[in-house]
């Protein structure tokens, strides 16, 4: 029998920073309408800049924050440019543009830095402590509390702000949001920039717990669309929790031999599971409405 408690532990961290990334893409799926399949491209992008300035002698909070402020610019970038011009189009055309959004992101990233992997070493990483005999560094604590906060804030943002309850309205009714006075542009814009500084937090942690390449960072995406496909692409909290789930299954496998090989396709078994279920739900709702 494995010893899964180290498993457990590297896995609460990695479904955390799944957690971080679903959240971002939740926020700007109920804000605008858009399923954001960039997000990990935009990862990519934030990591891959983090490393560059470490390298190249600039120090860590610097280096972080510019990477954030990349996959944040190029998210509202997208957000002001091209969004507003698919607004009207159905959800899918929404998406496969996103997906062309990722592609050229994925292919800046390449172009600047190539496909060579390389390791993004975090101070916080070097320290930790103990947990009975598992070691605890503290980017896997920051990554689990910065999940845990991130869902918090973002809950009451939506829920108890006026920002909040914009961002909530648009998700509703477009037109008709702008008639009651609201920025469309502007909330749209602030969604993309939120949901885009997510997603280059997410890739930092990442790329300190794992390999920092363009393409592993790019599917991020992937285990995030899982998270919030459990959290029914609406709870933040369900994003929450399906993304600890998601981690913790993916790490435990590791130590299991028979199924160790596959443990990447945990996300999509996971995602696989959750659409049926709603399927499942959907249509029990639908009988028993006919019913009544």
């Amino acid at each position: 029998m494995p010893d899964f408690k180290p498993f457990i532990v590297s896995g609460l961290a990695l479904g955390a920073i799944y957690s971080l990334s679903g959240v971002g893409i939740v926020l700007l799926l109920r804000t605008s309408g858009v399923l954001n399949l960039a997000h990990g491209a935009l990862g990519a992008a934030s990591a891959l800049t983090c490393w560059q300035l470490l390298d190249d002698g600039n120090g860590e909070p610097l280096a972080i924050a510019a990477g954030v402020v990349v996959a944040a610019a190029l998210a509202a970038g997208y957000g002001l440019l091209i969004s507003p011009r698919l607004a009207g189009r159905e959800p899918v055309v929404q998406a496969a543009s996103s997906l062309g959004f990722a592609l050229a992101v994925l292919g800046g990233c390449l172009l600047i830095w190539g496909e060579e992997p390389r390791t993004l070493d975090l101070s916080t990483s070097l320290r930790g402590f103990f947990l009975g005999e598992v070691h605890v560094n503290t980017t896997q604590v920051i990554a689990l509390c910065l999940g845990l906060a991130t869902t918090l804030v973002a809950s009451i943002v939506l829920r108890a702000t006026r920002v909040g309850v914009a961002m909530r309205s648009l998700a509703c009714d477009r037109e008709l949001s702008a008639l009651l006075g609201v920025r469309v542009r502007r909330t749209e814009a602030l969604a993309w920039t939120a949901s885009g500084a997510l997603a280059g937090l997410a890739g930092i942690l990442l790329a300190s717990l794992v390999r920092l390449e363009p393409y592993t960072l790019t599917f991020l995406v992937i285990a995030s669309l899982a998270a919030a496909v459990l959290g029914g692409l609406r709870s933040l909290y369900g994003v929450f929790a399906g993304g600890l789930l998601i981690g913790v299954l993916q790490a435990c496998a590791t130590p299991v031999g028979a199924i160790s090989t596959y443990r990447d396709a945990t996300p999509f078994v996971v995602a696989i599971v959750a659409m049926l279920a709603l399927y499942a739900r959907g249509q029990g709702a639908a009988t028993g409405g006919r019913q009544a």
